[in-house]
């Protein structure tokens, strides 16, 4: 028996196929979101870093419609970095654009030194809402 759900937004992007993954995996009430990056509908980076920092965001959102949640849902999130001291400031202008109102999720970023071409990725956790 299969215990995990893929889940795909309405418009998949290349980047699923190519690399064969889903976008998210329904387990139970959990939403497990694979790194969302700021990609075109053809699976390149943007090379704006504001704009893809809001790309990852809406590819995210996009997913988690998918899965019936939205960011409120959303427990924990991670976010990838590979100039972190140098991208935080545009990186939060946009974060705090998109994340809605306190109780905010659990939050860690981690610098890296390469992710295939974009500049940040957005992992993250989200619980099914309950039904009333």
């Amino acid at each position: 028996m299969n215990h995990r759900k893929a889940i795909f937004p309405a418009e998949r992007h290349a980047l699923y196929e190519q690399h064969r993954y889903s976008a998210a995996i329904q387990s139970g009430d959990l939403i497990f979101v694979s790194g969302q990056v700021g990609s075109r509908s053809d699976g390149t980076p943007e090379p704006d870093y504001a704009r893809q920092v809001q790309l990852a965001f809406d590819n995210l959102n996009a997913v988690l419609k998918a899965a019936g949640c939205g960011f409120e849902d959303v427990v924990d999130i991670t976010s990838f970095h590979t100039d972190p001291e140098a991208q935080f400031e545009t990186f939060m202008a946009v974060r705090e654009k998109n994340i809605g109102e306190a109780p905010y999720p659990n939050w860690t970023a981690i610098g890296v030194n390469w992710l295939a071409g974009f500049d940040v990725e957005l992992k993250v956790i989200a619980r099914l809402p309950q039904a009333n």
